[in-house]
């Protein structure tokens, strides 16, 4: 049986639960990252607060406490890169037993489902979490370059370079934030994508409700009303 025949097993339908899957993902990264000005997102907002602490940090002595910040956010990267490690290796292991796996999934959905359409969603749920694994790896090499220019700040304060260094230290630093952050959105697709395990109406439903939830937390939070200053 060729690639194109294999293909046939899935439904129209499918094909248009995981454009729309892909096409969320892709969007609701971008708008995150270019908001309107007017209705910055919490990414944003939180980036303005990363440029404050850096020019903070100049006139703080000692900066053990800067470093420290700095510690905890690679250790949260470091974190998220081992979960998703381990995570592939889970849906790679379940990839590997396709054929047992298609027999629990087909007494659960009632369908004569071949091994092969498993073993596709399940290599797109790897495929975000690989993803997702990548950039928490890069997110922690970022903090770690971010650490070093910061140590790179003269401690006099009128040193001319002293303001230039807190501003590459301030840009690593959100840098790496926003590479986190794609992280984690891959993540929440990842688990999205186990919903088409269950069909594609299923899909739909998960990525409707994953977009949702993460534009609440980007632009109708609690907590992004409070770092604009404002009151609900």
């Amino acid at each position: 049986m060729t690639w194109i025949d294999r293909l046939s097993f899935f439904s129209p339908l499918d094909v248009a639960a995981l454009g729309l899957l892909f096409a969320g993902w892709l969007l609701i990264g971008w708008r995150i990252e270019h908001p309107r000005a007017k209705h910055p997102s919490t990414s944003q907002i939180m980036a303005g607060f990363r440029h404050e602490w850096m020019r903070q940090m100049i006139t703080r002595e000692p900066r053990i406490f800067d470093a420290q910040i700095v510690a905890s956010l690679r250790q949260g990267t470091a974190f998220f890169a081992s979960t998703s490690v381990i995570a592939i290796g889970g849906t790679l292991a379940v990839i590997g037993n396709a054929e047992r796996v298609t027999g629990i999934a087909n007494d659960l959905t009632l369908m004569e489902t071949p091994a092969f359409v498993w073993e596709v969603k399940l290599v797109i749920m790897a495929l975000f979490l690989t993803n997702a694994f990548l950039k928490f790896v890069w997110a922690n090499r970022l903090f770690g370059y971010a650490a070093v220019v910061m140590a790179a700040v003269p401690n006099d304060v009128t040193h001319p370079a002293c303001a230039g260094r807190a501003d590459q230290a301030a840009e690593i630093n959100i840098a790496a934030a926003r590479s986190f952050n794609r992280g984690l959105r891959s993540v929440y697709f990842a688990l999205t994508v186990a919903a088409w395990l269950a069909g594609p109406i299923p899909l739909i439903a998960a990525t409707v409700f994953t977009l949702a939830v993460i534009w609440r937390r980007e632009f109708a939070s609690r907590s992004r009303t409070i770092l604009l200053g404002t009151q609900l």
